[in-house]
């Protein structure tokens, strides 16, 4: 009984490598605070996160464990109210100068007017792919559910399921893509008047501070990257090989025709000698 019990235990073990918990998962255990001196707190016996943005300081967290693919999930309820001038980023990166990233931000507003999401994907330690929405909902009311998938033929972000934006693996024609580097999950709260809400005309109201953002949920399903190696075996991760399908790719075209209020891929001031080589291969969905 012990042989067969003490072989359980290693079965268990093994399981637990092959990738990161499905269950619903505790800040606690999975993330340490980084900055915001006090301003970052873990409530509901870790399954709450809630941070503060003052005057003073912003706040932010970073995952304990590196991923290199995978499904990431986060229930986000964002700033209330007037929350011009602030940024609530949710987002994957590596380091070092040409660190790769896959971001989501939430650009506050002025009450009443829609908070943007926006989007970009950097490889190599360049950025400049930059996608922004509305959304069709108020996500300032309750937590809503946004999703990243990495794998190696695409990454694909996610709004309560619905695909707002793809971008496609296109190495083969000399684009870059991120494949090599492993990236932690980041969650932060930051003043960024200068920029953020109608170019930095709109700046921060501190006399609606503190300011909050809420998260609870965070969900990897996904390849944790430890000792040098990936503890995945990709044929047992359906989301490895996952890419829109017709269904879904109905849905991401809705999305852009209806909520879309920016695509670098149409930016002809900005890029008046020719857009950007991945603009050219799938408009829509790079």
């Amino acid at each position: 009984m012990a042989s067969l019990l003490a072989q359980y235990l290693v079965f268990l073990a093994l399981c637990s490598l092959q990738y990161h918990s499905l269950a619903y998962n505790n800040f606690n255990q999975d993330f340490d605070v980084t900055w915001g001196d006090g301003r970052a707190k873990v409530l509901n016996n870790g399954k709450l996160l809630t941070l503060s943005l003052d005057k003073a300081s912003g706040s932010g967290i970073q995952s304990k464990r590196e991923y290199l693919f995978g499904r990431i999930d986060m229930q986000l309820k964002l700033v209330r109210g007037n929350s011009a001038g602030t940024v609530t980023t949710y987002y994957l990166s590596s380091q070092g100068a040409t660190h790769d990233e896959i971001d989501f931000e939430f650009l506050g507003n002025l009450s009443g007017d829609p908070y943007i999401i926006h989007t970009n994907v950097y490889t190599q330690g360049k950025g400049d792919k930059e996608q922004q929405f509305y959304l069709w909902f108020d996500p300032t009311a309750g937590f809503h559910t946004y999703s990243i998938l990495w794998n190696p033929q695409t990454i694909i972000f996610y709004v309560d399921g619905t695909p707002i934006r793809a971008f496609k693996n296109m190495k083969s024609r000399g684009i870059p893509y991120p494949n090599k580097q492993p990236m932690r999950v980041y969650a932060s709260l930051w003043n960024a008047d200068d920029w953020a809400t109608r170019g930095g005309l709109i700046k921060t109201d501190w006399s609606n501070a503190p300011f909050i953002a809420s998260f609870r949920n965070f969900k990897a399903n996904a390849c944790v990257w430890e000792f040098g190696k990936s503890s995945c075996n990709s044929s047992t991760n359906p989301w490895f090989f996952q890419e829109l399908d017709s269904t879904s790719q109905a849905k991401l075209q809705w999305v852009q025709k209806n909520y879309m209020v920016y695509n670098y891929c149409t930016d002809i001031k900005r890029f008046p000698q020719g857009f950007p080589l991945e603009c050219n291969f799938n408009s829509t969905t790079s």
